[in-house]
């Protein structure tokens, strides 16, 4: 239960190990007023006319590029999962290449906002409003896509996003995946190692991985592409250079 962690001998399994570091990376991100919880990505997003460029309703360029090349065939009957959709830009482009999207944010602000979008483009969209690392399947997907939500999790919770990867992602099926790229000085995240971060106690806005990193992190994944993302700043797709743009088969 929350605020129970820690408290006496609790401390029992890896489960209990993990939600004891959430509480103090939560606990450490409320003190600091640093991006992290509920509430911050529920403040984040309650502004529509902020001159955020990834506000703009329209897709990621390679998840463009990749479906226009080949490699990532979609179509009626492609069962997409999409973790932290924000506001709906890629869910929404999914469903109008005919995919059965499931798309998922801890902000219900987000998600109010992407129901919104989806019935003004007359597509059908689930918007769920849960932490993504809970989520489970009867079925698994032949998409799982995440545009800015690994990058925002904490180091001891990649453990939780692999094991999140091996129950939703079909065999054959892709991740189609954008975060910071390190190298980039400040314009992305947080190049700090990792005990840094927990010496701190925080995740300074985001963490940027490099390339080896990045393919450590998805261990058991196949690299199809490894880029950097295209800078776009008008027209009908999001782009920002800073941010890694990476396609892997299971």
């Amino acid at each position: 239960m929350p605020g129970t962690v820690g408290r006496g001998r609790s401390i029992q399994s890896v489960d209990d190990v993990l939600a004891l570091l959430d509480q103090l990376f939560d606990e450490r991100a409320d003190r600091w007023s640093e991006r992290g919880g509920t509430d911050f990505w529920d403040r984040f997003y309650a502004d529509r006319h902020r001159p955020v460029p990834f506000f703009r309703a329209v897709p990621d360029e390679s998840l463009v590029a990749w479906h226009a090349d080949g490699r990532l065939p979609l179509g009626p009957g492609t069962r997409v999962l999409e973790l932290g959709c924000g506001p709906g830009r890629n869910a929404v482009w999914l469903a109008q290449q005919g995919c059965r999207v499931d798309a998922l944010d801890l902000s219900a602000t987000a998600v109010t906002w992407g129901r919104e979008r989806a019935t003004q483009a007359g597509v059908d969209v689930r918007f769920v409003r849960t932490d993504v690392l809970t989520w489970r399947t009867d079925r698994p997907y032949d998409l799982v896509v995440d545009s800015g939500c690994f990058h925002h999790l904490p180091p001891h919770r990649r453990v939780s996003y692999r094991a999140l990867l091996e129950r939703t992602l079909a065999p054959g099926g892709h991740l189609g995946i954008a975060c910071f790229a390190a190298g980039h000085d400040g314009r992305g995240g947080t190049e700090a190692d990792d005990l840094d971060l927990y010496r701190a106690g925080g995740l300074s806005g985001g963490l940027a991985y490099t390339a080896d990193e990045l393919r450590r992190s998805l261990a058991g994944l196949t690299e199809v592409e490894l880029r950097r993302m295209r800078t776009v700043t008008s027209g009908d797709t999001f782009g920002e250079d800073f941010l890694w743009a990476g396609l892997f088969r299971r």
